[in-house]
């Protein structure tokens, strides 16, 4: 079966680095400080797509755009995107291989706006899927409930009543536009 959904662009970030980041030591989160900032392992470009309700973040070489890195994102916040205790620049995310392996890697934007455009790309993806995910349950509770039916009958009638002002020099009278009647004659 073909998938149909399209695939659509959130994010793109011309330079992240990548650094290894060694095990963590305590419960207590991600430390950049601890990492080698200024040896990062690659560098290269970042982008944010979604398909669907999953959000992947792809790290791409800049100049041929082949992928090195994936990380598909089903949650945010969540496990394969953690931001670090030290600072706002640099995450922790899962990539994984596609065969079932991961492993855990630090990326850092050279400028805080473009970690914020990452965190806020994420954010929001997942805020449309969350209110796609509450139209569905409303548009299942409508279809369930008995609709109304608001249509004519058969020789029923309406009265509407106007309050129109008539002129002294009108030959009509002020009756002849107070009731108008509306007859439903189906077709």
């Amino acid at each position: 079966m073909a998938d149909d959904s399209y695939e659509s662009i959130l994010c793109v970030k011309p330079e992240v680095h990548v650094y290894r980041i060694p095990p963590r030591a305590t419960n207590r989160g991600y430390r950049a400080a601890d990492w080698k900032l200024d040896e990062p392992a690659w560098s290269g470009r970042m982008k944010i797509t979604a398909k669907a309700k999953i959000a992947y973040i792809k790290l791409e070489d800049k100049n041929t755009g082949e992928l090195f890195a994936q990380a598909p994102v089903e949650q945010y916040p969540g496990s394969v995107v953690e931001a670090v205790t030290d600072s706002s620049r640099y995450f922790v995310i899962r990539i994984e291989d596609g065969n079932g392996r991961h492993a855990f890697i630090g990326i850092g934007f050279a400028d805080r706006g473009d970690s914020f455009d990452f965190n806020v790309a994420l954010q929001d993806h997942f805020k449309w899927v969350k209110q796609e995910s509450e139209f569905a349950k409303q548009e299942a509770s409508q279809s369930a409930a008995p609709k109304l039916d608001l249509g004519f009958k058969e020789g029923q009638t309406i009265k509407i009543s106007l309050g129109l002002q008539i002129h002294s020099k009108c030959s009509l009278q002020p009756a002849d536009f107070m009731n108008i009647y509306i007859i439903w004659v189906p077709l």
